[in-house]
Order: structure tokens, then sequence, then C-alpha cells
């Protein structure tokens, strides 16, 4: 039997003890049931937080990447004007470590405009660029084998000076990376300059004559700071390019790797007389430093007191009389 008082359900045969225990739980029931409520409602009220949060970080992300598609957007448009439109909005770093990781990531980037920039004579251009050198790992690696790596990460541009930067720092990382291989950079950046010439000789159809393993051999004798390299080594090098073309980025543009890779005539010259003669406008003051001019690229060292123009003809129409 149950007693009907204030205090509903309570069983008329309880003591006043056991009565008084019951109250006590059902006291502490109605607290713990307010306290979950006030849980309940706070949790609400941080889940609507983060949603606002979680939605404001979207805005501004999607803020960002519209900034960023921008920045890239100018850049491929003009390389300067992009770097100071990214640097502005603190999209990057004005540093060259930054800029040159963001070239060398290059998600989005025209690499003729990679090319471009990387090879202005800017101090601080110079200064990307090493840095953007230094992102490539050539150790263990051959000379073919890194011309592959980095010629892949942009175009090379239309200018002898930016040309011979790049090539330059290449060839300066490349001997960093592996010690003993070569007598100085020197030497590495000529073999550089043969070896992208080879590529053109074995792989453009327009060029009949193709070199064979002697002959690029003979071609490079003295280079080694007055000796020659390890014979192996250069038939190794021969031997990757006429098995595996280099691949050119695919981009729009007037650049010269098309000048090194699909040239319209090919061919050695051997030349005996000193640096005045008809050519002189085409060669350059130093052994060893490429030149251009509008209808010829060529690298030039010497030995046996003879220069050697290793030279690839890009034939523009209305220079095309002068070169033949």
């Amino acid at each position: 039997m149950v007693l009907k008082t204030k205090e509903e359900d309570v069983p008329s045969d309880l003591t006043a003890e056991e009565r008084q225990e019951l109250e006590n739980i059902r006291r502490r029931k109605q607290e713990l049931l307010a306290d979950i409520q006030r849980l309940k409602d706070e949790i609400a009220e941080v889940a609507n937080e983060i949603e606002n949060l979680g939605s404001t970080e979207e805005r501004k992300n999607m803020q960002r990447n519209k900034q960023v598609a921008m920045g890239r957007k100018k850049f491929n448009m003009d390389p300067k004007k992009g770097i100071q439109f990214l640097i502005e909005n603190d999209l990057l770093k004005n540093t060259c470590e930054d800029i040159a990781q963001f070239l060398y990531k290059g998600e989005g980037l025209n690499k003729t405009a990679i090319g471009d920039y990387l090879g202005e004579r800017d101090e601080f251009n110079i200064q990307v660029l090493h840095a953007f050198v230094e992102l490539h790992e050539f150790t263990d690696l051959n000379l073919v084998q890194a011309l592959r790596q980095f010629l892949w990460s942009f175009r090379l541009p239309g200018e002898a000076q930016k040309i011979d930067r790049m090539m330059e720092a290449f060839a300066q990382r490349y001997c960093q990376c592996n010690h003993g291989v070569f007598q100085s950079t020197d030497t590495c950046y000529v073999l550089s300059f043969a070896i992208i010439m080879l590529n053109t000789s074995l792989h453009n159809p327009n060029v009949k004559d193709k070199p064979t393993v002697e002959r690029f051999i003979a071609m490079n004798r003295g280079i080694n700071d007055g000796g020659d390299l390890p014979e192996e080594l250069l038939r190794n090098l021969y031997e990757s390019i006429k098995n595996e073309p280099f691949k050119i980025p695919e981009d729009d543009g007037n650049d010269l790797t098309h000048t090194f890779f699909n040239p319209d005539r090919e061919g050695w010259l051997l030349k005996l007389a000193h640096f005045r003669s008809p050519l002189r406008m085409c060669v350059p003051q130093k052994a060893g430093l490429p030149a251009v001019c509008n209808c010829v690229y060529m690298s030039v060292y010497a030995y046996n007191r003879k220069i050697v123009y290793s030279c690839v003809y890009t034939y523009v129409h209305m220079y095309s009389q002068a070169c033949v």
C-alpha cells in the first residue's frame, strides 16, 4: 500500500529515516537532470560557435585560394608583378627561399614565366635562382639525369645572358652534389651544353648527319681543365641521350628550349682563326661561354690551340640566307 501525500509515490511502510533518504535521492536526481540539461545547452552553444567558426575559416580559405589563383595568373603574364601581388597580400614571404620554393613547386605556374624570372640579372633574382637550384638534389646522378630533372622544372628563356646564369648555377650545384666528377664547374658547364646539342643531333629529324659516340668523345676532348674526361663517362652520357631524349615542359611561348631541341639545322665547326672574324658578333669574348644572335646559338671551348664551335643553328626566315 502506498500513501498519497505531498511526496508522491512514497511507500507508507517506510520509516522516517528511509523517507528522508528517498527525498534526498529524488532531489539529487533533479539536480543531475538540471546539470545534464545545462551541459546539453552548453554543448549546443559550442557546436554553434564551431559551425560559425568553420564557416568563417572556410570563407577565409576560399578568399585566400582566389587570391593565390589571381597571383599565379598575374605571374604567368608578368612574373615580377605576380610575385609582388602575392607578397603584398601576405601570400608569400619576401625572401629568396620562399619565392624559390613557390617556383619549385610550380603549381599553376607557366614554366616559361618561371624561366624568365629565374634568369633576371637583378641581385635578388640571382639569389632566388641559386635558392631554386639548391632545391634540386643531384647527388649520385649522372649529368644527363641531373639535366633532365633541372630542365623539366622550367623552360629556358630566350636571352643568352639568362641562360648563362641558369646553366652556371646548375653547374655549380651539380659539382657541389658530386665532388670529384669534374675538375671545375666550367667543365660541367661546357659538357652540359654539349649534351643538350647532342640531344638535338640525335633526335631532331631535320638533322641528317647523326653524330657517333666516337665523334661526341672527340668533340669533348680537353674540356676538363685541359685534360680529357673518362671515355666511359662520355659513352654513358651518349647512350643515355640516344636511348631517351630530353622531355620539354608543355608551355606555349617563345623560348630557346625549342632552339636547343628542335633546330632547323645542326653542325660542328672547327675554326683556327682568332675571335676577329665574320662570326665575331656570335662569338663570346671568353672561351667556355655561350653566345646568341638571331640565327645561331653556340658554346665555345678551346683545345690544342683550336677553338671548337659547337653550333646549334636555328633559322629565322629573314636570316636564313645569312646563316647559310
